[in-house]
């Protein structure tokens, strides 16, 4: 926050005592573009359009105005100007003014300044400030830059838009006078007018969101640099990052049908930065077409040096075919374009103030893998080739593109169909704000807007003006629109509702909570709460991490501060708000936001959390922990109604039944409920409940043969919508909220309505040393559903669901022979009945012996044949019979060396598949 202070206080010293800028008469300005982190608007029309600017470069200060006319017509501000450009401290009066502007001497004459003519830039008279037109610097650019870049200060007046015109052919960016000096500091005189009007002078530095805006249409460029080149191969075994093009000044060149870019450039200051998110691009001769291009785009036509760092050896072969003056080096001043990797930040304000200051940057490398090995962190703002190319409006994010042959940009078209990340955020708050209709090609577009608002926001770049013109855009966005109340009730679909869904929940995490949260949630109910509740809590965990349920419950936005011990900060813990940890980006349709949960590390004894969402309030222990006893404080949440085995007693429970927080958790021995609080309302005996879930724990832990103290509890929450399916395994275990009811019924015997609880428990039993993937995935899990429903519940295998009964049973064998024995047709039911037919013959001990047997196995073969012929003789030891007749007919492919293996069993001759031989 530091720079963005700094920013702050020079507006204000430069607009000090001012409340109007009078621009109204003749003088047209050029609206100015700004880029980099330092660059910020002083004044702003109602289009948006900046008409005067301010930077730093180096250890200078550089003040920019949108015509030479207000160096004089606007002297108070032309004074604040001088004051704060000569910088912090200094007291030195002497100010050197270009003849050209020699009106502004003489409204000095009265001020603390003193002022000399000059035909041109001398540094020798010790000049604190200079002062100049943007048409008279040509003959003193790399004196004004490295005055600049020493500490100086430059006061620039002019305007493009009139030189653009006597000079269509040429490129203003780069070409016209005054951008090659004010460039490097992240300032441009731009070819179209700003309109002009009586400007107020606000206290912060002004924002609008029609300010988001590109640049350049980049037409010239990807015609240069696509001439001969008709696609962009990058299939193969590389695999690209994505790059996100956010700059004013930045472009796609290469992107994925869906509009994703893995090759883009940008202009920086006077030079110029090509990335590719491979480094082995450089070196692919399908691509050398495209880099001869590159390489003569980035050295302007100097024809100098291009220094290519040594680990790019593959870029040194191909690039000397091109016939550029290639040597292996690292950065130096004299080179004309430099060639490196993204995979250090070391040189990254030397390479900033090269291109800056007018050389070429072709750069190469992805972030994914990084992304991958630093888990925790952000891609956006620590990744190290992001310290280098963010300031020059690109980033590399964690996310792959996907290998292949893409068709290149029409360069007519290209800002709109590569979904350049401003236009379309400008276009969709002109949509929002304005009405404005959107075209189908742009409301495709919308959901990698999203994509690309989310990954943007996490830079939190609060320090870079940019940052926040982007930030105030999506505010507005959300202040005028509101987010859509997504529920049950009232699903999202359109990308317009799941883009405000998204950008509401990526603001939340960046802006005050407090100011934003009625704009997003409309309905949020008051709760009475509890004050200064105290927990104490115990871990013991294994290989794997646990959560520790509070009981206690955050509604959507509440703050709570937490007191906790010190032994456990920044030892792995964390604090977690909400259990509906299912992501739902890939729904069509939501009846919730795609993530409703949030975590924070603990790295402080005092901390304040919340969620936008709200949720239960969690304790997330580490793996490898034991802790007993521990204190800790929460200052202010719900309670909910949370009975936990063995602690809670029923007396307590019918008063916690009726805490007023949505969600309940009941807790056993094994097995954790988190469910709607409306489904437990008129429970009176959740002992009852636990009795249930402990038997069927002691089940699933029976035909595992592991304990019956499971190393980690077992959860299940539900939840209004889940990922895929009514449920599926994990940590938790998700299910739809509708199937509630039926986990809290106590009722045991001849239960039939459990089958899918147990199916997903099973899942989480399933072991890859006697798993056959993808033939046995939703089949094994059902051998803990079968023998639970059995032997705890008492329910018959054939009621219990049903496909078992013996109608479907008996047809299944039959079928599969007569298709020939295909394991591509052995899945689910068909691989379930070779594991019942086994069951039947010698019972569930057998099936026992055979995991027990497991547990102790090493070097266990991964493919299926090994797998399958390693099951074989398992099973054939474990029932002390050679099995092998009996898999083949089920199509396995046993060895003869199992076989072999196995012949001096007694042979299972009379096994069930002889039926249909």
């Amino acid at each position: 926050m530091d720079t963005l202070s700094h920013q702050e206080k020079a507006y204000i010293s430069i607009t000090s005592g001012l409340r109007e800028l009078d621009l109204r008469g003749p003088a047209i300005p050029s609206n100015l573009v700004l880029i980099g982190d330092h660059a910020f608007p002083l004044a702003m029309n109602a289009q948006g359009q900046v008409l005067m600017a301010a930077s730093l470069f180096g250890r200078g200060r550089m003040v920019v105005l949108g015509h030479e006319s207000y160096l004089t017509t606007l002297p108070a501000l032309v004074e604040n100007a001088l004051t704060w450009l000569r910088g912090d401290g200094s007291e030195n009066p002497l100010v050197g003014i270009h003849q050209s502007c020699k009106p502004v001497a003489d409204n000095l004459c009265r001020s603390v300044f003193q002022a000399q003519v000059l035909g041109g830039f001398n540094q020798d008279l010790g000049v604190g400030v200079y002062v100049v037109d943007a048409y008279s610097m040509a003959p003193d650019v790399k004196s004004l830059v490295e005055f600049l870049k020493a500490g100086g200060g430059l006061l620039i007046g002019g305007q493009a838009w009139h030189w653009a015109g006597q000079h269509p052919k040429e490129n203003t960016l780069t070409a016209f006078p005054g951008n090659k000096v004010s460039s490097v500091a992240g300032i441009y005189f731009s070819e179209h007018p700003g309109e002009v009007d009586y400007l107020p002078v606000y206290p912060q530095i002004p924002t609008s969101r029609l300010a988001v805006v590109i640049g350049k249409d980049f037409k010239d460029d990807l015609e240069f640099l696509l001439q001969g080149v008709s696609e962009l191969d990058i299939s193969g075994g590389a695999i690209a990052s994505e790059v996100l093009v956010h700059g004013p000044l930045a472009f796609p060149i290469g992107t994925t049908s869906d509009g994703r870019a893995f090759l883009a450039g940008a202009y920086y200051g006077q030079g110029r930065v090509i990335v590719t998110t491979h480094e082995g691009f450089m070196g692919r001769q399908e691509l050398a077409p495209l880099w001869n291009n590159a390489l003569r785009w980035l050295d302007e036509g100097r024809n100098g040096v291009f220094g290519i760092q040594p680990e790019l050896g593959h870029a040194m072969a191909l690039f000397s075919q091109t016939g550029v003056n290639c040597q292996m080096s690292g950065l130096s001043k004299d080179l004309s374009v430099y060639v490196c990797t993204t995979y250090s930040n070391k040189e990254a304000e030397d390479i900033q103030h090269f291109v800056a200051e007018g050389g070429g940057l072709l750069i190469g490398g992805h972030a994914w893998y990084w992304a991958q090995t630093n888990p925790g962190k952000n891609p956006m703002t620590d990744c190290e080739g992001n310290h280098i190319l963010t300031k020059m409006g690109l980033t590399l994010l964690g996310s792959t593109v996907i290998s292949g042959c893409y068709k290149v940009p029409d360069p007519d078209k290209a800002c709109k169909d590569n979904f350049h990340f401003r236009h379309m955020l400008r276009r969709f708050a002109s949509h929002v704000t304005q009405g404005e209709e959107l075209t189908a090609h742009e409301l495709v577009g919308l959901k990698k807007l999203g994509g690309d608002c989310a990954s943007y926001l996490t830079m939190k770049a609060h320090h870079c003006p940019s940052y926040t013109q982007v930030l105030s855009t999506l505010t507005e966005i959300v202040m005028m629109s509101g987010m859509p109340q997504v529920s049950l009730n009232c699903p999202v679909s359109s990308e317009k509702d799941r883009l405000l869904l998204t950008i509401g929940t990526e603001l939340y995490k960046c802006l005050d909570p407090d100011t934003l949260l009625p704009y997003l949630i409309k309905d949020n109910p008051s709760m009475p709460v509890v004050r200064h509740h105290q927990l104490k809590v115990n871990a013991n965990t294994a290989v794997e991490e646990e959560w520790i349920s509070t009981g206690l419950y955050l509604t959507p936005g509440m703050k709570t501060y937490i007191s906790l011990p010190a032994q456990i900060v920044n030892k792995g813990w964390k604090v977690q708000i909400g259990c509906q940890t299912d992501g739902l980006d890939h729904l069509k349709e939501l009846l919730r936001a795609p993530c409703v949960h949030k975590t924070f590390k603990i790295t402080t004894p005092m901390m304040q959390v919340w969620n936008l969402w709200g949720g239960l309030l969690y304790l997330v222990a580490p793996p490898n922990t034991q802790v007993e006893g521990l204190k800790v404080t929460v200052e202010r949440a719900v309670l909910a109604p949370y009975f936990k085995s063995g602690v809670t007693s029923l007396a307590e429970w019918a008063a916690l039944r009726t805490s007023p927080a949505p969600w309940a958790e009941l807790e056993f021995d094994n097995i954790i409920h988190t469910i709607p609080s409306s489904a437990i309302r008129g429970l009176e005996r959740p002992d009852k409940v636990a009795a249930l879930w402990d038997g069927i724990m002691r089940g699933i832990a029976d035909l595992a043969v592991v304990s019956h103290k499971f190393p980690r509890k077992e959860r299940f929450v539900a939840d209004v919508q889940i990922s895929h399916g009514w449920m599926h395994a994990g940590y938790p275990i998700m299910m739809c909220s509708s199937v509630a009811p039926q986990m809290v019924n106590p009722e045991a015997s001849g239960r039939k309505d459990l089958w899918g609880f147990i199916h997903e428990l099973g899942h989480n039993q399933q072991r890859g040393c006697w798993e056959f993937q993808p033939h046995t995935t939703e089949c094994t899990c059902n051998l803990w559903s079968v023998y639970v429903n059995e032997e705890v519940l008492g329910t018959n295998r054939a009621e219990a669901h049903p496909a078992l009964q013996p109608k479907p049973r008996a047809s299944r064998p039959e079928d599969y022979v007569k298709q020939g024995q295909d394991l591509n047709n052995w899945n689910t039911w068909m691989a379930l009945e070779t594991y019942l037919q086994l069951q039947e013959a010698f019972g569930w001990a057998a099936f026992k012996k055979v995991f027990a047997a497991y547990h102790d196995m090493t070097n266990v073969p991964r493919d299926n044949k090994g797998k399958m012929n390693l099951y074989t003789k398992t099973f054939s030891m474990a029932v002390e019979q050679n099995l092998c007749a009996f898999f083949k007919a089920w199509g396995w492919p046993i060895e003869a060396a199992t076989e072999e293996e196995l012949s001096k069993l007694p042979l299972w001759s009379d096994h069930p598949m002889d039926l249909y031989g």
